[in-house]
């Protein structure tokens, strides 16, 4: 008898996130944004689920409304069976002391006026975590963990370099001790030599404290090193879901594919680079049929009238992709490797 897996740390379930926009006039029809739209996922523990696409795909905001720094309009985020859309106050509160954020721009999330031991401390103190003797140990461990040095403590963000205010917020997100920490864009404001320090740090501390990271990047390089389930959002919702090495081995989503022709030696990508003609439709006015049809090279007329819905094909993979076959054949597959794309 095979052994039962562990249920998933994170399920997101039918993620929407709208935003109504102001009325011009009283009588004006209300228009919305569908900044999410019904996104579904699971985080195993100890691994990390990365979310990579265009500016403007939902990825940020599925984040933080995974976070509840914003509200969700529909669906449920259960991490650990616990569904945090209806949590509220003390509760919630209670409940954020297992999972915590890495932000993009290790400048603005850390208040300029505050020193860097006060800024670790601080959730320390807000979530009543450990005693209170104890919390300035804890401080100066996380520092020495993160790879800063003890007497940094009464310095200033300003005083610090980019890559080392980002170790200050990652020991910040270590400092409760969660299960999730949610990575947005975490290294994309640092250069490519200390992106790796960060990275290498992250695995490491994953590896030490059995950590699970729901990781966000719009740079397919760093989600290859780093995650091990990733999902492809375009325009608010995922459009192909799969393990890293089928990902980039064989993309079978037309949009994961030309995305993946703009990296560098990435095996599964077109030799030539795929420029896609125009920009993603209005997440107003959202198109009736493929949200990516407008600028798919093998789009076909039914794709321009029905919307595919995401479905599991060969080799447990899901893509949202009518031309792709049970068996998991793409369109973009029977073209010779060095042909010009088809855009």
């Amino acid at each position: 008898m095979s052994p039962i897996a562990d249920p998933p740390l994170l399920h997101v379930s039918d993620l929407k996130v709208h935003f109504p926009l102001p009325r011009p006039h009283p009588f004006a029809p209300q228009r919305t944004v569908h900044a999410v739209d019904g996104v579904s996922f699971s985080l195993p523990r100890r691994t990390t689920f990365g979310i990579v696409g265009e500016s403007g795909s939902g990825k940020t905001t599925t984040a933080l409304a995974v976070m509840q720094l914003i509200t969700a309009t529909s669906g449920s985020i259960e991490l650990d069976g616990t569904d945090l859309t209806t949590l509220s106050g003390e509760s919630l509160r209670r409940a954020r002391r297992r999972f915590q954020m890495i932000f993009q721009d290790p400048y603005s999330s850390l208040n300029p006026r505050t020193r860097v031991g006060d800024i670790v401390r601080e959730p320390l103190d807000l979530m009543e975590v450990g005693a209170p003797a104890e919390r300035a140990d804890r401080v100066t461990e996380l520092f020495r963990r993160v790879g800063l040095r003890p007497e940094q403590l009464a310095l200033f963000p300003h005083q610090f370099s980019g890559g080392q205010r980002q170790r200050v917020g990652i020991a910040r997100a270590l400092a409760s001790r969660p299960d999730l920490i949610v990575c947005d864009e975490p290294v994309s404001a640092l250069d490519v030599a200390i992106q790796a320090q960060t990275l290498n740090l992250l695995v490491e501390l994953q590896r030490d404290f059995g950590l699970s990271y729901l990781f966000i990047s719009h740079d397919l390089r760093v989600v290859q090193y780093l995650c091990d389930q990733i999902a492809v959002m375009y325009l608010g919702r995922i459009v192909e879901l799969t393990d890293r090495n089928s990902l980039f081995a064989q993309p079978l989503h037309p949009y994961t594919w030309a995305l993946l022709s703009a990296v560098p030696g990435a095996s599964g990508g077109s030799r030539q680079r795929v420029r896609l003609q125009g920009d993603p439709p209005s997440p107003i006015m959202l198109p009736r049929g493929c949200r990516f049809a407008g600028r798919c090279p093998f789009a076909e007329e039914r794709c321009r009238r029905e919307e595919p819905q995401l479905r599991q094909v060969a080799g447990g993979r899901s893509v949202a992709c009518h031309l792709v076959t049970d068996s998991g054949e793409a369109p973009h597959h029977a073209l010779p490797a060095d042909a010009d794309s088809p855009v």
